[in-house]
């Protein structure tokens, strides 16, 4: 590559960095995975960087290398995987209600699949058209209007299923708590 071309990518990179790691973030739950998944995409860009003849799409190229990388991982982890019956809690230290809500959203995407996943990230995170989603994932835009729907039906079916739980788990709480007061007036009855 020219020295030229070099330091154009160099610029290119400290220019786009923030909002590339944003999008890695929202394809990879895990911030280090994420750091992980750019930095293999921007090697595999700055290998083929001449080849890409219009830089304004730089960002879409590097998107795509970013979900075919990602999808690369998770086949190659799916091995190694062993299917349960229901996902663990998500743990959530920030205690603002956006960081929480943030949070609940990453973990519930990982019930979708890696296909799933990529369109609903371009469509809603990135605000890419369905046709940009569509050419950015190398599918006809038919695809990406159905795979969207499926993924959204099953983004809510989670969804109410945690809701149901909570419920189910805040109703059982607080039965134990009217439990243990029964216990303790009893004892007191007793002392008295």
């Amino acid at each position: 590559m020219a020295h030229a071309e070099v330091l154009e990518f160099e610029e290119y990179v400290r220019t786009r960095q923030d909002a590339l790691l944003r999008s890695a973030r929202r394809l990879v739950p895990d911030p280090v995975d994420a750091q992980d998944l750019l930095q293999t995409a921007l090697v595999r860009t700055y290998g083929r960087w001449d080849g890409i003849a219009d830089k304004s799409l730089a960002d879409a190229y590097l998107r795509r290398v970013m979900i075919n990388t990602r999808t690369e991982w998770w086949r190659a982890r799916k091995l190694e995987e062993v299917p349960t019956e229901q996902l663990p809690d998500a743990s959530v230290e920030d205690v603002t209600e956006q960081h929480a809500d943030r949070a609940l959203l990453m973990d519930v995407l990982k019930v979708l699949a890696p296909k799933q996943r990529s369109v609903v990230v371009l469509r809603h995170w990135e605000q890419m058209s369905t046709e940009e989603t569509a050419a950015a994932l190398g599918m006809s835009t038919g695809t990406v209007k159905s795979t969207l729907h499926r993924a959204l039906a099953r983004l809510r079916q989670e969804l109410e299923s945690r809701e149901l739980n909570a419920r189910t788990l805040e109703r059982s709480d607080h039965g134990n708590h009217s439990h243990a007061r029964r216990e303790e007036r009893g004892q007191e009855r007793c002392a008295a």
